[in-house]
């Protein structure tokens, strides 16, 4: 029955996630601009030196005039031209950093107004490009700088020869007007004047008064005064501006200033230029909101599959929770105290999933605690290596090869081995009639360039691989492998977080993961963490737990949770271990208490607190007050904003929820005793 309802859901996500492609099919095909979608591979001519079109809409061939662009690549479209794009959009993929230029295309003559982004996960290799055809824009700014050009001269030979200036500047449809130094006009081309009198109601002729003609127009004139104002002074400059009566139409113009020199170089007024640039501008809202829209729905297709199978486990595992609770009651009211063991091993195992559950998407989302130290990762494989056979089997062969002066590197070693464990589950996965994986470790020096493509820092590196002789992962399925959910295993073999784990992993700990991978040949997946610098941290032997603590005499502990089911657990444990407890629901309550002359041996304290105070706050208010106070925050996932990134005080610790009372007890044990 089960079986069936995971069937039955999953074909509910795959109608849906059809219905979505759909619309953003829909959305692609409807748009005015054009669209594309890139994705880089290894060429010839170096890595990343080639692209081909996996995506296109029905306006892409209208504004570039390439028909049937998708599955064509970069260098079979353009030739020569092929460099510049590369590494321009290159720049994109490596950087995440967007870019907005114009371009003319020499193949066609057209002049497009490009805008490009990184598609993520940068793993996928793909850019998204929009664009719209400026050709008729990029036309009339060629003949407004002709005409620039030309003009200077001809007003210097107009004004030796006393002639007006209006037989010069008519016959362009260019917004065309000079002036004197007193805002007089000396020429205005019938164009200009003609959008003169749509936006102010007046037609101006040669002769007249800027001001004066808008002297019942104070606004207006006020703003022609300031545009003219800086030509008038001697500045050559470019600015938008807009105008136009609210009761008709406003619109948006680029405006050329120009100083206006007599023969002999005196300034004797000044000329403007003016192109209407409001679709222009439209143009560019547009394909913002498009670039935005893109992003939206890409980010929605990315939060529908987490959702979706988030969701679809959680459910799987509430059922088994919530139904061992109720089978509990029911056989405590018929008196069947026999069977209840059976249901509680039922519910903390589902519980236990649970925890292992949030604890990947932690992972994922690069919020898990982590407890870095520097390590020498050669020394944690030697142990790990026999971990790895005895969990794969006889049936796979397992070999390490260890770097030599291996450098060291700041890690949390325990999810490290969590992370490797993981890769090499997946690879007995892939080899089901046996196989060999290799674990394998060296230093690497990453230059800029190689650095970029593995969207990291140049440096130093230590990196750890696993490999298998398995068999391989094809290229559609390479691109999603890091994606939450996505698993390529049967209902209830798999829950598509192994290698999003491993990759939130990575990059919490500032280094990365690549994997690459041939059908038949096998997979490597390898993890890139920074070096450290400084020395090995010695091996600390834990302390043996030997029975239940022994509680100190007279031990009081104040619990600061904004949970009550949580308080009250915490609360029930300790005082069932012989503390005395003190509780606060959050950390203002918190902080009276410890203002007060209670004695408080230690602080449990949530880092997510309600009523303006966090846990870390609470915890600095109360070693100002109590200097030696031993504190334990005890969070759902690591605040490091709150906890400072991991850099806490002597005598403070943490402890990720959700955790046994047992663990909870010796750790308080522990604390107090070391105080």
């Amino acid at each position: 029955m089960c079986v069936c309802n995971d069937i039955t859901a999953r074909v509910l996500r795959e109608q849906a996630q059809d219905a979505d492609q759909q619309r953003y099919r829909l959305l692609f095909e409807s748009m005015d601009e054009g669209f594309c979608v890139i994705e880089f591979f290894d060429g010839p001519h170096g890595p990343l030196s080639d692209y081909i079109h996996i995506m296109a809409n029905s306006a892409y061939e209208r504004h570039a005039g390439i028909p049937n662009v998708v599955g064509q690549t970069l260098r079979e479209i353009v030739g020569e031209e092929a460099d510049a794009w590369a590494e321009r959009y290159g720049a994109v993929l490596r950087t995440g950093v967007p870019i907005r230029f114009e371009q003319e295309l020499v193949a066609t003559g057209r002049h497009l107004s490009l805008s490009s982004f990184r598609i993520e996960p940068p793993e996928l290799k793909q850019v998204a490009v929009l664009f719209q055809d400026v050709t008729a824009r990029k036309c009339a700014e060629a003949e407004l700088r002709r005409l620039n050009e030309t003009l200077e001269a001809r007003v210097t030979e107009a004004l030796a020869e006393r002639r007006l200036l209006a037989d010069i500047v008519e016959g362009t449809n260019i917004f065309v007007q000079v002036a004197d130094m007193d805002l007089n006009w000396l020429a205005i081309n019938g164009a200009s004047a003609g959008e003169f009198q749509r936006l102010f109601g007046v037609r101006p002729q040669v002769g007249d008064n800027m001001l004066t003609l808008l002297a019942d127009q104070p606004a207006h004139q006020a703003g022609i005064r300031t545009a003219w104002e800086r030509a008038l002074r001697g500045e050559t400059f470019v600015e938008i501006g807009e105008f136009g009566d609210p009761s008709r139409e406003r619109r948006y113009y680029e405006m050329r200033f120009h100083p206006l020199l007599d023969a002999d170089g005196r300034q004797v007024g000044a000329y403007q230029f003016v192109y209407d640039v409001t679709e222009r501008l439209a143009e560019q809202e547009r394909l913002r909101q498009t670039e935005e829209a893109l992003r939206q729905a890409q980010k929605m297709e990315a939060v529908g599959q987490l959702t979706g199978g988030l969701a679809h486990d959680f459910n799987n595992l509430l059922a088994g929770i919530s139904g061992s609770f109720e089978m509990i009651g029911a056989r405590l009211a018929q008196g069947r105290t026999s069977d209840v063991e059976r249901y509680l091993a039922a519910g903390q195992g589902a519980a236990r999933r649970a925890a292992s559950l949030t604890h990947r998407l932690l992972a994922f989302s690069r919020r898990q605690t982590l407890a870095p130290k520097p390590v020498v990762i050669n020394r944690l494989l030697a142990d790990f290596v026999e971990l790895v056979r005895r969990t794969v089997g006889p049936g796979v062969e397992v070999e390490m090869i260890a770097a030599t002066g291996l450098w060291s590197t700041l890690v949390d070693a325990n999810q490290l081995e969590n992370a490797l464990l993981n890769l090499c589950i997946n690879a007995r996965d892939a080899m089901p009639t046996g196989g060999k994986i290799t674990l394998e470790t060296g230093n690497r020096w990453l230059d800029t360039r190689t650095a970029r493509d593995h969207g990291l820092e140049p440096g130093q590196y230590v990196s750890v691989c696993v490999s298998d002789t398995g068999t391989g992962i094809d290229k559609a399925t390479l691109e999603r492998v890091f994606d939450p959910f996505f698993t390529t295993k049967p209902i209830g073999q798999g829950t598509g977080l192994g290698l999003s784990m491993v990759y939130g992993f990575a990059r919490q700990s500032n280094g990365h993961v690549r994997i690459y991978s041939e059908v038949g040949q096998g997979t490597m997946v390898c993890l890139y963490l920074p070096r450290h610098l400084g020395a090995e941290q010695g091996d600390v032997t834990p302390e043996p737990v030997i029975g239940p603590p022994v509680v100190p005499a007279g031990k009081t502990v104040l619990v600061v949770d904004d949970e009550p089911t949580v308080r009250m657990l915490v609360v029930d444990a300790l005082a069932e271990l012989g503390f005395a407890c003190l509780e606060a629901q959050d950390g203002a309550s918190g902080l009276r208490i410890l203002q007060s002359n209670a004695k408080i041996d230690l602080l449990i304290t949530d880092v997510g607190l309600p009523g303006g105070l966090n846990g870390r706050q609470v915890a600095d208010g109360a070693r100002a007050l109590r200097p030696d106070l031993r504190v334990l925050f005890i969070t759902g996932y690591a605040e490091n904003a709150v906890l400072n990134h991991g850099h806490i005080e002597h005598g403070m610790e943490v402890l990720t929820k959700p955790f046994a009372v047992n663990d909870l007890a010796a750790r308080v044990d522990r604390m107090l005793r070391e105080a």
